[in-house]
């Protein structure tokens, strides 16, 4: 590969677009579609006892309106499980409208068609639903208790009890010189994207086709679930993901009710269907992350190093289960970070709430199970008084140890094996950064000023790249530009610039000729979806192997043009010449002309291909066996198991103790993704990321009261950091490339997000001197903190606990 573009930090090209409002988004596309609006459970537990439509058949405009007893077929069973597990046990999934029982506030129980959305609003507005409230399960708490349940036929309310573990846990326990048990929370939040979710769908009768766009993360998975639900061959389905504007996870789940409903009524009604998420939709109906509680258990000897970890967690996965255990996998899997934990074991019991379904959120699991492990070393640090830097350092993987294998499997079903790493390395860049050892001073000073500051550190390793696999398609035209597609969809990433550079690096083109297309299954019909940092990994594997299957072709090509040896030809600027031969040359555009033999010139560049433009070997036919007319070529990446990024994020907070307010001071990030491709867009992945962390440790939570009912279902009550809240990241980057592909590549996507609330809960114990042990927290439950009987902690040297008398 050329090293030109690869590497490089060339500024993103879809940006300009998007900012001068030529994005095209869901809610942009039919202008004379009919609208769909829906009448939700009101009830967070309740039985559907009758459906009164009576008074809306009268609203002029109102076309058709849809109950469960109008879904057959496929449609009237229950939505897929989509990631089978043999320890979901009893799996459960809802209806694309309820059939009997509604099992959280917001679930889809009617579906009204207008001509728009106004008149099908106010038809679904004189809906009545008749109800039987049934009682309500909320929070693991409750849900351990198992006093009422959410399913009547799973009576503990556990939907899955997973299990790894490597050695024997009580026998190390019992053999540690000292050990330690307590338990934690972590909070329910959500992913808030500026643009929620939608659908919109057009039936062309004439040839049974549907045309479907969704705001979603898996265009082709889609198309598979609406061809099985509609019984439609898959040929006859085409899905296309149009620009989307954001998705954190809660779109790589599919198919939405509403994915399967408003293509329903497109067939039905011969007209073109759409419905877009308005924000209360997308807080009560669509899916939520984080809730956990961590009984945790460590052995350790004097000088900190861990023999034995034993973690029980309760995992909340709300009223179904339609994308298996992965979170709860992803905690178990990726809770032991960078540390070398000789024995281990992992139970999470996921049980049944009456809430919002939960499904990946950046990070997917990984964040609580950063909370889970960072905790308990500063609590090993604290036991022992003893630096807790230092016991970090004591405890991390080797750079002589990889690959690391850890006994366990991960999310893909592959073994976790940590592929490369050098985490002292990276550990010390970390402490430079934040000047860790010269915090002391910082400390004094803000303390002249009657603040408090605290300062915590959270390293983390994160599994990246699964697959099964992702493939891209690569073609130059006689125009001399080159189209990359692949299934893969896009949410922001910045995947059309970094796809461009891949394919441009390979073929020695100018970036500006590659148009990159993704998530159109028009253009690339298999592909798995964007999620788990795996789109650079995957995906950009998949482009740089097509893009060199052209090349090959193109060598071949010009070499016969040439008469050269294909060995002796190179591309550079989009020009096959001899290397070292001036002149010797022939543009990569005449090369895909000459690529596809012709009977007819429909311009001069395609006269070059005719049969009658020159002389040919007559020996040969024009396309050789075993080849295919034009300058294109498709391929496929799947990877033999997933990669492991790293990092260390640290944080300075500065807290006011006349308001209990917490700034954050200074957040500093050591990044490993392996290679590089383009360092802008890391950059801006790991800024983003820490946004979000910020957000889930200070501010974004999900309150449910005790009915079932989402107290702050709205941007006046739920919080999220502004831009004043966000902090300035110092950002040293790593790179220890992976092994396991040849780009030596490493997702870089969630990164961000998953050490936030470890480090800054530790920032926060480190100023105040008192026990975290749930997190987000907030100034107000900081005050009460400070002021109750909580557990005073200090922490030691080099700098000596902030806490306040």
């Amino acid at each position: 590969m050329t090293t030109k573009l690869f590497g490089e930090p060339v500024r993103r090209r879809e940006d300009a677009r998007l900012i001068i409002g030529q994005g095209r988004y869901l809610d942009d596309i039919g202008s004379g579609a009919y609208e769909a609006a829906f009448v939700r459970s009101p009830y967070a537990h309740a039985r559907v006892l009758d459906i009164d439509v009576s008074a809306a058949m009268d609203v002029d405009g109102l076309l058709a309106i849809y109950t469960y007893e109008d879904l057959t077929g496929p449609m009237a069973e229950p939505l897929p499980v989509l990631i089978p597990h043999p320890q979901l046990t009893a799996p459960r999934t809802g209806y694309p409208l309820v059939k009997d029982v509604a099992q959280h506030v917001g679930e889809p129980i009617v579906m009204v068609v207008a001509t728009d959305r106004y008149i099908a609003e106010d038809a679904a507005g004189l809906i009545e639903v008749s109800y039987e409230e049934l009682p309500v399960v909320v929070g693991v708490d409750a849900a351990e208790a198992a006093e009422r349940t959410v399913h009547d036929d799973v009576p503990d309310n556990v939907a899955a009890r997973h299990h790894q573990e490597t050695g024997d846990v009580e026998a190390a326990l019992a053999a540690s010189a000292h050990t330690l048990s307590f338990t934690q929370y972590f909070e329910r939040s959500a992913s808030m994207p500026m643009e929620g979710k939608g659908v919109h769908a057009r039936w062309d009768d004439a040839d049974s086709s549907l045309r479907v766009y969704s705001s979603t993360q898996a265009s082709t998975s889609v198309r598979a679930a609406i061809a099985a639900k509609l019984e439609l061959s898959m040929e006859k389905v085409e899905v296309i993901a149009p620009d989307v504007g954001g998705g954190f996870g809660v779109k790589i789940v599919h198919p939405w009710p509403e994915e399967l409903l408003v293509p329903m009524a497109a067939r039905l009604l011969g007209h073109e269907v759409k419905w877009t998420e308005d924000r209360r939709e997308h807080f009560i109906s669509s899916a939520h992350e984080r809730q956990q509680r961590q009984e945790i258990t460590v052995g350790y000897d004097d000088d900190g190093r861990i023999a034995a970890l034993d973690v029980l967690v309760w995992h909340d996965n709300g009223a179904y289960t339609p994308y298996g255990i992965i979170v709860p996998i992803n905690t178990a899997t990726q809770l032991c970070g960078p540390y070398d934990i000789p024995v281990y074991r992992a139970r999470v019991n996921s049980v049944y709430t009456n809430t919002v379904i939960v499904t990946p959120y950046r990070g997917a699991g990984r964040p609580q199970g950063t909370f889970a492990m960072e905790r308990t070393m500063d609590r090993i640090a604290q036991a022992l008084r003893i630096d807790r830097a230092l016991v970090r350092e004591r405890n991390l993987i080797q750079p002589d140890q990889f690959p690391y294998d850890w006994g366990l499997t991960f999310q893909d079903g592959r073994p976790l094996i940590y592929d490369s790493g050098d985490y002292p390395a990276m550990m010390a860049k970390l402490k430079v950064l934040v000047d860790w050892d010269g915090f002391a001073e910082r400390r004094a000073a803000a303390e002249a000023r009657g603040k408090l500051l605290g300062i915590g550190m959270a390293p983390y390793v994160e599994g990246t790249g699964p697959g099964p696999y992702e493939g891209a398609h690569v073609q130059v035209l006689g125009s001399g530009k080159v189209l990359v597609s692949t299934g893969l969809t896009s949410q922001g990433q910045g995947h059309e610039t970094v796809f461009a550079q891949l394919a441009a690096a390979e073929l020695g083109v100018p970036m500006e000729d590659v148009v990159v297309t993704t998530g159109d299954t028009r253009r690339f019909g298999y592909a798995v979806g964007t999620f788990a940092s795996r789109a650079a990994v995957v995906s950009g594997n998949a482009v740089a192997l097509a893009a060199r299957g052209v090349k090959e072709k193109a060598l071949r090509i010009a070499a016969e043009v040439l008469e050269a040896d294909p060995a002796d030809l190179e591309i550079d600027e989009g020009l096959v010449q001899v290397k070292g031969t001036p002149g010797a040359s022939i543009p990569l555009r005449t090369v895909a002309v000459l690529s596809n033999p012709l009977r007819y010139a429909f311009d001069e560049a395609a006269r070059q291909a005719t049969q009658f433009s020159g002389p040919g070997d007559d020996s040969k036919p024009p396309v050789a066996v075993g080849d295919a007319p034009g300058l294109e070529h498709t391929d496929y990446y799947s990877p033999l198991r997933s990669t492991f990024a790293s990092g260390a994020h640290a944080v300075v907070v500065e807290i006011d103790p006349a308001t209990w307010e917490i700034a954050i001071e200074q957040y500093a990030v050591v990044h490993d993704c392996g290679t590089i491709i383009n360092p802008m867009i890391v950059e801006g992945q790991v800024h983003g990321g820490v946004a979000q962390g910020v957000g889930g440790a200070l501010y974004e939570r999900m309150a449910y009261d005790r009915d079932g009912q989402l107290t702050n279902a709205s941007f006046m009550d739920f919080l999220m950091p502004y831009a004043s809240e966000v902090p300035d990241v110092d950002i040293d980057h790593q790179s220890t490339p992976s092994p396991l592909n040849e780009l030596g590549i490493k997702g870089a996507g969630e990164a961000g997000v998953i050490p936030g609330s470890a480090a800054i809960a530790s920032a926060i114990e480190d100023a105040v001197g008192r026990r975290i042990a749930a997190m987000p927290i907030s100034p107000t439950e900081l005050y009460d903190l400070v002021r109750s009987d909580a557990e005073r902690v200090t922490n030691s040297s080099p700098h000596d606990s902030g806490a306040m008398a």
